[in-house]
């Protein structure tokens, strides 16, 4: 199985951290957030990794590499070298799907700006439920933190709802390659797009209930960071 890191936006709520580097490279507990989720994909045996980048394009990739300083093998799909070249979640998978799934195995997608102790192996776990004609993506979800308190989405009899607000997507999720192949290149959002692609029983989900931190802003980084000193 492949997996696709989300790492082309700029961050601008991150400044002035993020003038001087990529969103991604920012440290939380001693390692940047895309290292922890390079990682943690490899703890669960997925070495084979996509990173979309734009903005500070060609800084992230030359800090990351091949991968091989990870024992992982790492793929770039570039969108340009700025943030408005970043073509957002949809978009990005599309331009990488060539690198993502040259046939019918799922994949995963994540953001490289959250923190998580999630084990990937669930995922892969859950491959075989997705297909061309059933399932065809299945999210993580969080409850709905202090900033975001009237939620994304619900969770009814395994199945994503999306007339009820009880919970977060946390950026994390797993996707059959058929939702995408025939998606025009170009900026475009996941949602709602994904709700619309899918049915209301094409979305499966579950709720994660470990450590998960989006570290979008100076707030949120100072917290993830606390929680990383208070498990040393």
């Amino acid at each position: 199985m492949k997996a696709l890191i989300l790492a082309a936006g700029e961050g601008r709520r991150m400044r002035p951290l993020t003038l001087m580097m990529p969103k991604p490279w920012v440290s939380v507990g001693g390692l940047p957030l895309i290292v922890r989720q390079i990682e943690n994909l490899k703890r669960a045996g997925i070495t084979e990794i996509v990173v979309n980048t734009a903005y500070g394009a060609r800084l992230l990739e030359a800090l990351l590499g091949d991968g091989h300083e990870y024992g992982v093998s790492i793929t770039y799909s570039r969108e340009g070298t700025s943030s408005d070249d970043a073509l957002e979640t949809l978009g990005g998978i599309v331009k990488a799907l060539p690198l993502l799934s040259d046939n019918d195995e799922p994949f995963i997608v994540v953001a490289a700006d959250i923190a998580t102790d999630y084990d990937y192996r669930a995922l892969i776990e859950r491959a075989e439920t997705l297909s061309a004609t059933g399932p065809q993506a299945h999210l993580v979800l969080v409850e709905n933190p202090d900033w975001h308190p009237n939620g994304d989405m619900g969770l009814v009899e395994g199945f994503i709802d999306r007339t009820q607000k009880t919970h977060t997507f946390s950026s994390l999720g797993l996707y059959h390659p058929s939702l995408f192949t025939s998606e025009p290149q170009g900026r475009a959002k996941l949602f709602p797009w994904l709700f619309e692609k899918a049915g209301p029983r094409g979305i499966t989900g579950e709720v994660f209930s470990g450590f998960w931190a989006n570290v979008g802003n100076p707030d949120q980084l100072k917290a993830a960071n606390a929680h990383y000193e208070e498990t040393l």
